[in-house]
């Protein structure tokens, strides 16, 4: 076989359909746009226009509230990540662990309002955390490899 040889599958290529080009390819004339109107034209959206009527974006019930302006701003942080730092000599296994230790260890690159474990990856050091939040299972795991964890998150209201 040469170079010259090399061919697609029949079929595999479909050449363009070139519109507007005379009534004898097929899409002539209006180019298989319709008659005539505001959406045969080019560069026009109506999206949500239902022609003076109420659209339904706007019909239905706004939900949910996002305050973005006090959120914060938190740092995500695996077991496995925390495990592979103690196993490389960067973080000590005695003493409690804070973000500004994390970020001297090269977890994180800055400290942002505070740090949040979740439990990907397996501990197997015993460790003493102070961070800002963990999940249910992160905080099994760690416990279960004979560490804690303190959590600085400040309490939800009780609901009345």
């Amino acid at each position: 076989m040469k170079l010259s040889e090399l061919r697609d599958n029949p079929g595999a290529v479909k050449s363009r359909k070139r519109v507007a080009r005379g009534i004898g390819s097929g899409s002539g004339k209006t180019a298989g746009r319709g008659v005539k109107g505001q959406k045969s034209r080019s560069g026009v959206a109506i999206k949500g226009y239902e022609g003076g009527q109420m659209p339904i974006h706007m019909r239905l019930p706004k939900r949910g509230f996002s305050n973005k302006a006090f959120a914060k701003k938190l740092n995500i942080v695996s077991l496995s990540r925390l495990q592979e730092a103690v196993d490389a000599g960067r973080l000590s296994a005695d003493g409690t662990i804070t973000a500004a230790e994390m970020v001297q260890a090269g977890i994180l690159r800055r400290a942002k309002d505070g740090v949040r474990v979740l439990s990907d990856g397996e501990m197997k050091t015993p460790l003493k955390l102070s961070v800002w939040g963990a999940s249910k299972a992160a905080i099994d795991a760690v416990e279960k490899a004979g560490g804690s964890i303190e959590i600085l998150a400040p309490a939800p209201a009780p609901a009345e």
